[in-house]
């Protein structure tokens, strides 16, 4: 089920990346970051898939740059990243992006 998010403009942070071979609390990590992420200011929601091979696509939504700023600076979130530099990932990028229209299946136009 599509993710119910505002109508636009807001902003996409696409992350993507292939793991390694190394769990070391990865799933506990990434549904700490989740949770605390949804209790952030700016914060709209996220979508996330992974495949069997490990590579995977998180885009998170947010307000404004500021909000996407102040979530990339979080205590919790920088120790994460610095762990997913190290151990956790093989390969990864991330891109922002500012969405201006967005439509989902069962809308009659785009919003």
């Amino acid at each position: 089920m599509p993710l119910k998010l505002p109508a636009p403009p807001y902003w996409a942070v696409i992350f993507s990346s292939q793991r390694s071979a190394a769990d070391q609390g990865y799933a506990a990590m990434a549904e700490r970051m989740l949770r605390l992420a949804e209790v952030q200011p700016g914060y709209l929601g996220a979508e996330s898939a992974r495949d069997s091979a490990g590579f995977g696509i998180t885009v998170s939504y947010w307000d404004s740059v500021e909000a996407i700023a102040a979530w990339r600076q979080h205590a919790e979130h920088l120790v994460a990243q610095k762990l997913g530099r190290e151990v956790w990932y093989r390969d990864f990028s991330l891109k922002v992006a500012r969405v201006e229209r967005a439509h989902a299946s069962g809308q009659d136009r785009d919003a």
